[in-house]
C-alpha cells in the first residue's frame, strides 16, 4: 500500500512538473543564433529571443561577430510551432559557459564555418559569448550544446 502511494504521489509530481512553463521572468530570455561572414541568401544570420512563452526572431539580420558588445535585434514573435521547437533549450545549456572570463570562445567564423550568438539574461545575471561552431576548437564540454544549436536553429529554418 505505501509503495502504491509512494509511486502515485511522485507520478502525480512528475505531471505537475512537466506542466510548469520555463519560469522566465518577464525581463529573462535567452538569446542563440548563428552567422557566417562569407555568405549569401536569408540563412546568413539567424537569431532568436527565447522567453518564457514565446519565441522571437530578429529582422536586423545583422552579424553580431561585427558589433561590440551586447547584440542589438529588433524581434518580432514566430509561430507556436517554432516556440515548440525551441522551449527546452535551456535544458542543456552549459552552466560551464557562465563561468568563462572571454566572450569569445574558439575562432568563430575565421574559415567560413561560422559561428554562434548567445545571451543569456536570468536572475540578474546577463553576458554573451561568441562561440565557434568548429567543435575541434572549443573545449569538449560545450559539444553537446553546439550539436543542440545546429539542429534546433536547423529545425526552425
Amino acid at each position: 500500500m505505501k509503495k502504491q502511494i509512494f509511486t502515485s504521489l511522485i507520478l502525480l509530481l512528475m505531471i505537475i512538473n512537466g506542466c510548469k512553463k520555463n519560469n522566465f521572468s518577464d525581463k529573462e530570455y535567452f538569446i542563440f543564433g548563428h552567422f557566417y561572414g562569407e555568405c549569401v541568401g536569408n540563412t546568413c544570420v539567424d537569431i532568436y529571443k527565447l522567453k518564457d512563452d514565446a519565441l522571437y526572431e530578429d529582422t536586423n539580420n545583422n552579424n553580431p561577430q561585427k558589433t561590440s558588445g551586447f547584440y542589438s535585434g529588433n524581434y518580432t514573435q514566430t509561430s507556436s510551432q517554432k516556440y515548440e521547437i525551441a522551449k527546452n533549450l535551456m535544458q542543456s545549456f552549459p552552466a560551464e559557459l557562465l563561468g568563462e572570463n572571454a566572450t569569445t570562445i574558439g575562432q568563430p567564423d575565421a574559415g567560413d564555418w561560422g559561428g554562434f550568438y548567445l545571451e543569456y539574461n536570468f536572475n540578474g545575471v546577463r553576458k554573451f559569448w561568441l562561440l565557434d561552431k568548429m567543435k575541434t576548437n572549443v573545449p569538449a564540454k560545450y559539444h553537446t550544446f553546439i550539436d543542440t544549436l545546429n539542429k534546433t536553429i536547423y529545425d526552425l529554418q
